[in-house]
């Protein structure tokens, strides 16, 4: 018997054919994007508090719900809430600068004075699904460039500990403050050393524009939804 295993991968599907004597036996499709990945943001619906766990089950189109600890909402979630909440009661994308901050979050909290059941959340996924575990998700959202870091609602400047020079920190750290917007956060990657400032400008425009197309997808797209892929 002569047998043959023909693959064919396109952007939409993944087709694996099985052929026996030149003849069809078994024909599989699947899509290429099967599992959702380290870095994914979401438009999330929380579907059940866990009290005990002091935790939270997420709706993101994933076939289990998602897991949130209370610890991984994130420093500034309070803002991040009033924004999602502002987003959808006005229908309008905010001036994102001139976002005012809430007081931080508790870290002694409890997760039912933070969330209820059908709120909309932002979340980013940080550990894939295994098994029978779906995903696992961090309120504290950040996106990845190729020098730095960005991270939305913070304020924050940090800086790569693997980045010895002193002199090196300090210019790269100057050059962060001259450039980042108010309520944006930044941590400088390694692969800063020796860049110029429009090196690092261009990074930190592109990630920002990245952010400003999530905010703008909270309010066009409905939950749960991809707002942002892989960063």
């Amino acid at each position: 018997m002569n047998r043959e295993l023909i693959v064919n991968v396109t952007q939409s599907e993944i087709s694996i054919a099985l052929i026996e004597d030149k003849q069809l036996v078994e024909l599989n499709t699947e899509s290429p994007k099967s599992n959702f990945s380290v870095g994914d943001i979401y438009l999330g619906t929380v579907k059940k508090i866990m009290p005990g766990l002091n935790a939270a089950f997420v709706n993101i189109g994933s076939e289990k719900d998602a897991f949130i600890h209370y610890l991984d909402l994130g420093e500034n979630f309070a803002t991040m809430k009033r924004l999602v909440a502002d987003i959808a009661k006005r229908g309008a994308t905010p001036n994102f600068e001139n976002t005012r901050r809430e007081e931080e979050l508790n870290k002694e909290g409890k997760i039912e004075t933070a969330l209820a059941v059908g709120q909309p959340i932002v979340v980013q996924i940080v550990k894939e699904a295994i098994s029978t575990k779906g995903p696992r998700l961090t309120s504290d959202i950040s996106l990845a460039g190729r020098h730095v870091v960005l991270v939305p609602l913070s304020n924050k400047i940090s800086i790569s500990q693997k980045i010895r020079s002193n002199v090196e920190k300090r210019r790269l750290k100057a050059i962060a403050q001259n450039l980042l917007p108010p309520n944006y956060g930044l941590i400088i990657r390694t692969a800063a050393v020796d860049k110029s400032a429009a090196e690092i400008e261009e990074d930190i425009a592109s990630l920002i524009a990245k952010w400003e197309s999530v905010l703008e997808k909270m309010r066009t797209q409905p939950n749960p939804s991809l707002l942002a892929g892989e960063m």
